[in-house]
């Protein structure tokens, strides 16, 4: 009898572990059941709740859902929005970048390629930026340089676009931060004694941005830094054209220059 007992216990205890397995299992992930429509109203709602990380999951499985059809290019474009928003820039621009090239023709295009110049535009520099005080102008350029070439490919290729207004202030912006960043460069050599280093990084911003409000710095470097080295020709007709344009400056020294404006301003 007592044999026969012992399979009974083994087989009772193998049950109730197998109901403990079953009840500390993960729950299916119900938007597996989803319809297509379905995925992307709720990726909808999780975006403009700020649930950008969830969001950005369910347009990548909305992609793979319905491949080959409008709704997967607007899944992956913005799919793209929500990973700029969230941060992950590097992703952002590897899924617009593909949208691009898979999509030439998409009736999204124009929005695509200013997506595109929004994610390098960036010009949020976060609270490190905040407490050092330092300006885009002070920055690595290449970011604001390709934000520049979307830009202009959006102008150029669709000039009636509803972001071609936006995209031609942002580029104004952009042009003002290059020349200041080359200011800047030119007065950091000035103010370290290398004089040719400086006239000459300043001389490129003048004839590189002759509309930039940094050209009235990049005058005076000029001047300065020629007097430093004792050429009083050069420096007598940097002054000559810092006079006849800037008629009113009160710049007297390297770096008295006014702060750069926001993006928005016009020259």
């Amino acid at each position: 009898m007592r044999m026969l007992r012992q399979p009974l216990t083994l087989l009772s205890a193998g049950l109730v572990v197998v109901a403990a397995l079953s009840g500390c299992s993960t729950p299916a992930d119900e938007s597996v059941q989803w319809s297509p429509e379905k995925l992307y109203a709720e990726a909808k709602r999780e975006a403009a709740n700020g649930g950008y990380e969830k969001a950005a999951k369910l347009y990548e499985r909305l992609e793979g859902r319905a491949a080959g059809t409008v709704l997967a290019q607007q899944a992956q474009i913005e799919r793209a929005y929500v990973l700029y928003k969230s941060g992950e820039k590097a992703q952002a621009l590897a899924t617009i970048e593909r949208f691009i090239k898979l999509h030439p023709t998409s009736a999204a295009l124009d929005y695509a390629i200013y997506l595109q110049g929004v994610i390098n535009f960036n010009d949020d520099l976060g609270i490190l930026g905040n407490l050092s005080r330092q300006d885009l102008s002070e920055r690595d350029q290449q970011a604001a340089r390709d934000s520049y070439q979307s830009f202009r490919q959006l102008v150029d290729q669709f000039p009636a676009s509803t972001y071609a207004a936006d995209a031609r202030l942002r580029m104004t912006y952009i042009v003002n931060t290059l020349a200041s960043y080359e200011v800047h460069v030119a007065r950091y050599y000035y103010r370290r004694g290398a004089y040719v280093a400086a006239a000459n990084r300043a001389q490129q911003a003048v004839q590189d941005f002759q509309q930039s409000p940094s050209v009235e710095e990049a005058l005076l470097i000029m001047a300065q830094s020629y007097d430093k080295l004792g050429l009083t020709e050069l420096r007598d007709d940097a002054r000559r054209v810092l006079q006849k344009n800037y008629p009113e400056s009160t710049l007297q020294a390297v770096g008295g220059s006014a702060k750069a404006k926001p993006w928005w301003q016009l020259w």
